[in-house]
């Protein structure tokens, strides 16, 4: 029925029906009550208070008008409500039976509304989405922490968010310093953010809402999401100072932490206001000392301080929840104290089926809805718990601020109340366990029985969980839609039984969220929480992560909302090359869970087969126990072992010792990350969560073999099997035992390294080795090490072994070996690891110049005890005699040997000892290099001669660049023996010295051939400014190596080369290897063996200090460092400074630092100089440094005196601040220019305008000379002279043609922007944009377009523009602006008459014209009047005109974007006439007669027959096809012919700018072009320019090798012989082409065979070993195909290869082609027969081979080489079928 309404009282008197009707027992009226007499007349006080005395006269005023209208009695609970209730709890109460009798008509006015109404307008609302607004607040409860946001339980079934930085400003402040990773304020770096620290599981906080989901995606109803806030600013916000009151709550955040305490702040706008909170009243849950700053609690007010400023707080929950004590609200000063999470007390106004109302101070009122008024969860009625009138406690939840008059959510829940988790009550039966610990999430509920039926909105179920009840949404309730559910009918009417899932638990309702639907109940997985580690899950490939390095990860859908990651090493057990077509999108596919992260909602797949069929899971640390195994997969390799990771956060160490039994120095080389392997858990520590594990087998090593390892004795002899061969150990099994030992090579012998390389190679796996030495039986490395040597096998023998410390004494000489060099000396090794020192001092002289002192790991070495210190366990030694530091100190250490010569040059020498020092004798060249003569003295005895020992004089030399060029191979020199040469340090050593091939040290020069004594040049020997002639010997980047004599090295800088800077530019160039120069010394260093020179004349020669600078200095210095604001340069090793912007140009516009490089060589002039700090400034400017005489474009400013108001200069920007611009006029001057001097213009974001480095140019209106301070103004109306203001508003008229640029593109218009104007701008819609049907401003216009542009209207008071852009606005403006073209009607005549058949003609044809060319440039069409296509505009749509492309001449210019003439070169005659033509009509109006359009000739179609002609020819094809790279070259080519050689680079260049990015191969070939172009007719600078260029667009190595063909082609040589040096050593481990490339141009192009033979052992050390087969293959069948190539050094490398690689047919055919080519047809037979004899090739591939020899003997043999062919076949049938034991007819 409709809603009872009621009268007020005056009403009711006025209009009582004459029947009686029964007295109301609610009460009196209200006059009765004011009359009624007190409670105690003798004066006591009521006991009501006036609060209460309302609430009765307002429940008396009600019955009384209940009665009066309905004629009945007024019931006790009595008015129903029809309101809209909650989305989620309403009344579900049903309306009350209409009443038997009809009240008597009422006699009251209409329209008239009671008062009643007015007062029962109170609805019991809960919480919803459609109510949760911005500006809300609502206590949350802390549901779960993340990595950076908090999840807050918000009633009735909502959550919210809150991101970290919504927290508190200390913690956002702290947030930004961890993101820019700066330090704390007590400057100590700042560490992650952990939100546990700052928030616990079950915290009650006041939240502020910020937006939802629907707020910030309008339209948008996707998932539903609630940010919020607690910052103190918010949650308080509608606090003031007077309204902290006791008992009230207030939300604070910690902003320091106090010995006692902490200091609160409370976000009021009264700054001064702090809270304090005592260290006891934080709570018993919370560590004080562990509190941080930022942290954020909901506070009880307790106390106030005197002044009000100081606030008392308690965090304690259970202080705060007992309301009992009093903790609640009873009166404050407003209504605005009454906020979220405040307790209050209120008086029961009412109570419905859905809830319960009431009211706080008698104003404010309160509901509490189905849920939070305990209906809910117990089931029983809210009546039979409360009454009207009651007074109850509770707990605000909620606000509803779009709701008027205020009202509030309330919450009578006892753990709401209290502050608690969750429920205790004891009803429910778990105390104070979390429910979901009885019923975790994900749980199916077999028997869910429906309780209660909420229409629209859900299901309440009993789920078996006492005083619990489970919740299920109306959209959870069936997998399809629900459109009502009934109490009593349908499937789910109350008592009915079903299946369900729990989803979720609200801990603010206390409810368990259900789902019914059977594909819930049916999925495998509702969160990441439901996924088990290790647990086996099938999924489908949901997307492939793919970055630059290719498919790097997969994304894998688990179940709805789940998806995991597999990372790229867990794909396959393998390396896959291409991981994208083993897995497609959508694929199923099983993998097993490595790890979860629930906090970062993440989750860690393997597709690894086989993690997947392995049973063992190793989850967690605890319980794991030594000696289990298991499978890890390695992720990090280091040099002490590699970390294998299992499952979850378990992960462990695997040292390189337990890798393997065999040693293992690299783990690199044998374990790769990704890989799986099976380990065996060594140990592990569950409280360091640390373990070890071992790859090696543990049955390798048991007891037994612990106890025969005991019983081996060092020193005694055991006998062993080769079991594995490494790299330089041997890996045995001693007899026996079959205990693992380790044999190095170097133990092999006493002799040199290759005598044991050589001992090492004869032996073989599976040999048996006897007689070895136990050396060590180190129990921390269980293979023992063994020894051969015989100088310790000997030590044993004789019992002189040394083992252990007791054994040595001073002066007892014993053998050993050397087992690690220092600085210090060399350590000494003996038997059971004991070593001493023989430290440096003990080492004789020439040692200490060798790497190493001449020594090697391993090597035997006999040694002295020097000292023995028992106490340190250290001893120390020295060598045994002075033959034997000989032998130490090198391997070179013997004496010539006596060997008989055969063939001396000098033909009298008869002995190899006959070559002392000194002999003079001669000597044949052999062949002759940059800085040696290769010579030999007799058969087998090589000699060198160095450069240094040639020349006595500099003016002895012919060619000084190459002064070895006068020697010639075979030529025969006298000579005189130095000593002999030591290849490893570049020195000569005494005769004494030997080696298996010696090479004699000789020397050539006059003065040593004719003196009796010989006067061997050394360092000591060398003094200051003494004068010697040396030679380059090598070249580096800031200087170049010389050589004084063989022996002495010296060094002279690029800038002390010479006196002539512009010789330092290039020094490989200028001053080549083996290059003689005249240098003088200027510093030695005896000490670090360090020698420098200079070539310098004079004085300049001498090192130069500070004090030798003065300003205006020029000198030479070498570019250090270059960045984009400076270029250092330095002088010498503590000379140098800055050279500025400013100082690098006379052209500010041309001060480039890029196109400096370091290393470069430079003139400078000292600008300036910093005595006290000593600092130099210096200046590259041309006027300064080369006295050039071009003009100086930006003056040189040395001072702040040097400037003057109104003078105009330009400087670089040098700091944007917040004030204005700081702008570097000198490396010493700055001037400052106001953010109101920048322009004349407005400019809202002025700093986007400048950057650092920017050129601006600008007039000083200040200089203050005493303070050194100059202020500039970038205005132009300060700078230009011809300045013109911009254009206002009261400057533009209507129908004014205005140009401009598109502001911004709508879809009812573009916003322009007037050129030249103060930022006026205007709007031109749609319609006004083409003549024809409006189009899309979107499609058409972009921003920044420039545009053309009519003003249609002008609305001044508004400040509005109306443009329009239409073609048809422009047809005579333009004209008239112009004065130079006829206007359409002049030209056609000026009657206006259309009726002329000719004028309409020509207006139609104009009119077609123009739509064709607004529609997109589709060409021009041939018109019978030349002056229609003359005055025609090529307009785009949008009004942009083409017509500024006319010259003054009336012929049409080429598009300006490429260069192209419009009119193909044809120009328009008569175009005088016209102009003159148009005046005269201009004059006279009235005038009808017109002149006939003469006909225009198109010559296009001859292009085709013909091609391009002319430049007009090329610039028409080019616009069509601008990326054709081939055009491009023939229109370079065009200019060629005609010698324009810049025109064509400018073509080349124009090139490069206009092919699209995209067409890279075209870009190429523009490149090379251009390279061709400067190579054939530029200058080497401009090659080296374009060719830098080249590289940085295109493909590095792809260019070096396309230059290196180009040069070859053109004959340079040497330049290819450079270029091909430099990009061996840059990308030589790319390209195995490259190698062959430069193979084929030292054999072929060079004749220099040697140098190509040279490249293959350098291309195998470069390039990974799967190219080495095929390259090595290449370089032989070089051999063969190049003229100056050896064909039998080819086929002894074809040999190799067949030797390691018998079964590559291929590698055979390749041979035999060769050799038929070359005429050896017998050789090519043979390697066909040799073929059927190697074993292991299948027979369909050897059936393919006799085919391919018959084949061949056919073209190449007669009929019994063919013969042949089948008795080999069948003599191969015939073994193989015996080799397989069958019989087989032949």
């Amino acid at each position: 029925m409709a809603p009872v309404k009621r009268k007020t009282a005056s009403q009711t008197e006025s209009t009582r029906p004459t029947k009686k009707h029964k007295p109301s027992t609610a009460g009196p009226p209200a006059a009765s009550l004011r009359q009624e007499e007190p409670s105690f007349p003798r004066g006591g006080a009521s006991v009501l208070t006036p609060l209460e005395h309302k609430q009765i006269q307002i429940q008396a005023r009600e019955d009384v008008l209940f009665e009066q209208e309905t004629g009945r009695k007024a019931p006790k609970n009595d008015f129903v409500d029809e309101e809209d209730y909650s989305d989620r709890f309403s009344d579900t109460g049903k309306p009350l039976p209409k009443a038997s009798k009809k009240p008597k008509p009422s006699t009251k006015p209409s329209g008239v509304k009671p008062k009643l109404e007015q007062e029962r307008s109170v609805r019991i609302e809960g919480l919803s989405y459609k109510r949760l607004v911005p500006g809300s607040m609502v206590l949350g409860q802390v549901s779960r922490i993340n990595r950076y946001d908090i999840a807050l339980s918000l009633p009735n079934n909502l959550t919210g968010y809150l991101p970290v930085t919504s927290v508190s400003d200390t913690l956002t402040a702290k947030v930004k310093r961890v993101a820019e990773g700066e330090g704390s304020d007590d400057g100590t770096q700042e560490q992650d953010i952990d939100l546990t620290s700052y928030f616990f599981i079950g915290q009650y906080l006041r939240a502020h809402v910020v937006s939802t989901e629907r707020e910030a995606i309008a339209g948008n109803k996707g998932k539903r999401h609630i940010e919020l806030s607690v910052r103190p600013e918010l949650a308080n916000s509608l606090l003031k100072k007077t309204d902290l009151v006791i008992n009230s709550m207030v939300q604070a955040s910690v902003r320091s932490v106090e010995d006692h305490g902490l200091i609160m702040e409370l976000g009021l706008e009264d700054d001064a206001v702090r809270g304090f909170m005592s260290s006891k009243e934080i709570g018993k849950s919370i560590d004080f000392s562990r509190v941080p700053k930022g942290a954020v609690f909901l506070c009880l007010i307790t106390g106030i301080g005197s002044n009000g400023n100081v606030v008392k707080l308690s965090a304690d929950t259970e202080k705060a929840g007992n309301l009992r004590k009093g903790n609640f609200l009873t009166d404050a000063p407003t209504i605005d104290c009454y906020l979220p999470g405040t307790a209050v007390e209120i008086l029961v106004s009412d109570i419905t089926k859905s809830g319960i109302i009431g009211k706080a101070m008698g104003v404010l009122d309160l509901t509490a809805d189905l849920i939070h008024s305990g209906a809910a969860a117990s089931g029983k009625a809210l009546d039979t718990k409360y009454h009207i009138g009651d007074k109850i406690k509770g707990r605000i939840i909620c606000s509803f601020p779009d709701i008027q008059p205020t009202k509030l959510g309330l919450s009578l829940l006892e753990h709401v109340t209290s502050l608690k988790l969750h429920p205790t009550s004891s009803k429910s039966g778990y105390g104070a366990t979390s429910p979901t610990s009885i019923l975790p999430l994900s749980t199916i509920v077999p028997e869910a029985r429906v309780a209660k039926i909420e229409q629209g909105v859900g299901l309440l179920v009993d789920i078996g969980v006492k005083g619990i009840r489970g919740f299920v949404h109306i959209s959870r309730i069936a997998d399809g839609k629900i459109e009502d559910l009934a109490q009593d009918t349908g499937p789910y009417k109350v008592g009915t039984v079903h299946k369900a899932r729990v989803i979720g638990y609200n801990s603010m309702d206390g409810l368990f969220i259900l789902s019914l639907e059977p594909k819930v109940i049916a999925q495998p997985f509702l969160s990441i929480d439901d996924v088990q580690v290790g647990q086996i899950v099938k999924g489908a490939v949901e997307k492939l992560l793919l970055k630059e390095t290719g498919i790097t990860g997969i994304i894998v859908s688990l179940a709805e909302g789940i998806t995991g990651l597999v990372p790229e090493i867990h794909f396959s057990d393998i390396h896959l090359q291409h991981p994208e077509r083993k897995f497609k999108e959508g694929a199923s596919i099983t993998a097993r869970v490595l790890s979860t992260s629930p906090a970062e909602r993440q989750l860690r797949l393997t597709l690894k087969k086989t993690l997947i069929h392995s049973e063992e899971i190793w989850k967690s640390y605890d319980d794991l126990e030594p000696g289990v195994e298991a499978p890890g997969t390695i992720i990090k390799i280091i040099s002490s072992g590699a970390i294998v990771q299992f499952y979850g956060p378990v992960r462990g160490f695997l040292p390189v010792s337990e890798m393997s039994e065999s040693y293992i120095e690299d783990p690199k080389k044998h374990f790769r990350s990704g890989q799986v392997v099976k380990v065996r858990l060594v140990s592990v520590d569950p409280t360091e969560n640390r373990m070890i594990v071992s790859c090696k087998d543990p049955s390798v090593f048991g007891a037994m073999q612990q106890e025969q390892l005991d019983s081996l004795i060092v020193g005694s002899t055991v006998h062993g099997t080769v079991s594995e061969k490494a790299n330089d150990e041997i890996v045995l099994e001693l007899e026996g035992s079959k205990l693992k030992a380790l044999l190095s090579f170097e133990h092999l012998t006493d002799g040199s390294a290759s005598k044991s390389s050589t001992a090492a190679k004869r032996i073989r796996v599976g040999q048996e080795l006897k007689d070895l030495m136990v050396l060590n039986k180190a129990m921390g490395r269980r293979p023992l090490q063994l020894t051969c040597k015989p100088s310790l096998m000997k030590a044993a023998q004789s019992e002189k072994l040394v083992k252990h410390l007791g054994d040595l004494h001073e002066g007892l000489e014993v053998d050993g070996f050397v087992n690690n060099t220092t600085s210090d000396g060399v350590f000494v090794e003996f038997a059971n690891g004991i070593s001493g020192l023989l430290h440096k001092s003990k080492l004789p002289e020439e040692a200490l110049l060798l790497p190493e002192y001449g020594m090697r790991k391993h090597q035997s070495i006999a040694v002295q005890v020097l000292t023995v210190d028992h106490a340190q366990h250290r001893f120390s030694l020295t060598l045994k005699s002075t033959s034997q530091s000989e032998a130490a100190a090198s391997e070179h250490a013997f004496s010539v040997p006596e060997e008989p010569l055969s063939h001396a040059v000098d033909g009298i020498s008869a002995n190899v000892s006959d070559f002392n020092v000194g002999k003079l004798t001669h000597a044949r060249i052999t062949s002759v290099k940059d800085t040696q003569l290769n010579v030999h003295l007799a058969d087998a005895v090589q000699g060198r001669i160095d450069v240094s020992e040639i020349f006595d004089r500099l003016e002895d030399i012919n060619d000084r660049k190459h002064p070895l060029k006068q020697f010639h191979p075979k030529q025969v020199v006298p000579v005189r023996v130095l000593g002999m040469h030591d290849s490893r340090n570049h020195r000569f050593l005494p005769i004494t010295h030997r080696s298996k091939h010696p090479v004699f040290e000789l020397t050539a020069k006059p003065s040593n051939l004719t003196s009796k004594a010989m006067d061997i040049l050394t360092m000591e020997k060398v003094s200051v400014d003494s004068t010697y002639l040396v030679h380059i010997n090598n070249i580096a980047d800031d200087c170049v190596w010389v050589n004084l004599s063989p022996n002495v090295r010296g060094r002279i800088r690029a800038l002390s080369l010479s006196d002539d800077v512009s010789l330092l530019k290039d020094l490989s160039r200028n001053f080549p290897v083996g290059s003689a120069l005249k240098a003088k010394v200027v510093h030695v260093d005896l000490a670090n063996n360090r020698l420098d020179l200079s070539c310098r004349s004079g004085d300049s020669a001498k090192p130069l200090t500070f004090g030798d600078l003065s300003v205006g200095m020029v000198l030479p210095g070498r570019v250090t460092r270059v960045n984009e604001r400076q270029i250092m340069v330095q002088l010498t090793d503590s000379l140098s400074g800055p050279v500025s912007l400013v100082d690098i140009a006379d052209d500010y516009s041309t001060a480039n630092p890029s196109t400096y490089e370091k290393n470069q060589i430079v003139r400078v002039c000292i600008r300036g100089l910093d005595i006290p700090n000593k600092r130099i400034h210096f200046s590259t400017r041309p006027s300064k440094t080369l006295s050039s005489s071009l003009p100086v474009e930006d003056r040189e400013i040395n001072d702040v005196s040097d400037l003057k108001i109104n003078d105009v200069v330009r400087g670089f920007v040098k700091n944007v601040a917040d004030n204005g611009l700081f702008v570097s006029l000198a490396y010493n001057v700055t001037a400052f220019v106001r953010v109101s001097d920048l322009s004349d213009l407005f400019l809202k974001d002025w700093k986007s305008e400048f950057q650092i480095d920017q050129l601006v140019k600008g007039k000083v209106i200040q200089v203050d000379k005493d303070l050194k301070h100059v202020q500039m103004s970038l205005k132009r109306s300060h700078i230009d002279k011809d300045y013109q203001p911009p254009l206002t508003l009261d400057d533009i008229t209507v129908g004014q043609v205005v140009t401009g640029k598109v502001r911004k593109v709508e879809t009812f218009g573009v916003f322009i922007v007037i050129d030249n104007s103060a930022n006026i701008s205007g709007l031109c819609h749609k319609s006004q944009m083409a003549d024809r049907k409006s189009p899309d401003p979107k499609k058409l216009y972009d921003e920044g377009d420039a545009v053309q542009a009519k003003i249609l209207k002008i609305d001044r008071d508004t400040r509005r523009i109306s443009l329009g852009l239409k073609a048809s606005f422009f047809g005579s403006e333009m004209d008239a602006d112009s004065g130079e073209e006829e206007t359409i009607e002049q030209f056609i005549g000026d009657d206006g008459s259309d009726e002329d058949s000719e004028v309409g003609k020509i207006k139609d044809m104009l009119a077609e014209d123009m739509d064709e060319a607004s529609e997109g440039w589709e060409g021009l069409e041939d018109k019978d009047d030349k002056e229609s296509n003359t005055d025609m505009e090529n307009t785009e749509e949008g009004g942009v005109s083409v017509r500024a492309a006319l010259r003054e001449d009336g012929n049409m210019q080429g598009l300006a974007a490429g260069g192209f003439d419009w009119t193909g070169g044809i120009s328009l005659t008569n175009a005088g006439d016209s102009s003159s033509d148009t005046d005269a009509q201009a004059s006279q109006p009235k005038r009808k007669k017109r002149r006939k359009a003469e006909p225009q000739i198109d010559l296009t179609g001859n292009l085709d027959a013909h091609g391009p002609q002319s430049v007009a020819d090329f610039e028409r094809l080019l616009l069509g096809r601008p990326n054709e790279s081939g055009l491009w070259v023939r229109y370079m080519a065009f200019q060629l012919e005609l010698s324009e050689v810049d025109k064509a680079r400018e073509i080349a260049e124009r090139a490069l700018r206009t092919i699209h990015i995209r067409e890279q191969d075209e870009k190429l070939n523009m490149w090379m072009a251009l390279l061709n172009l400067e190579n054939a007719y530029g200058t080497d600078e401009a090659l080296d320019n374009a060719f830098a260029r080249a590289c940085q667009y295109c493909d590095s190595l792809d260019i070096h090798m396309r230059l290196a063909s180009t040069l070859i082609q053109s004959g340079k040589h040497e330049k290819a012989e450079a270029l091909y040096n430099k990009v061996l050593s840059k990308h030589g481990s790319e390209s195995d082409t490259l190698w062959l490339n430069v193979a084929t141009f030292y054999l072929t192009t060079l004749n220099q065979p040697s140098k190509g033979h040279g490249l293959l052992p350098r291309a195998l050390q470069s390039l990974p070993k799967h190219t080495h087969l095929q390259l090595t293959s290449h370089f032989a069948a070089l051999e063969f195909k190049s003229p100056n190539g050896d064909a039998e050094r080819g086929r002894t490398m074809f040999e190799g290869i067949l030797g390691s690689f018998p079964k590559r047919l291929d590698i055979w055919s390749i041979l035999i082609d060769l050799e038929t080519n070359r005429g050896g047809k017998d050789r090519a037979r043979g390697l066909f027969e040799r073929v059927t004899k190697v074993k292991g090739i299948k027979a369909g591939k050897m059936k393919k081979w006799f085919e391919k020899w018959e084949k061949w003997e056919k073209a190449n043999g007669d009929e019994r080489s063919q013969g042949r062919v089948g008795k080999v076949a069948e003599a191969y049938v015939r073994r193989v079928a015996e080799e397989k034991g069958k019989e087989v007819e032949v």
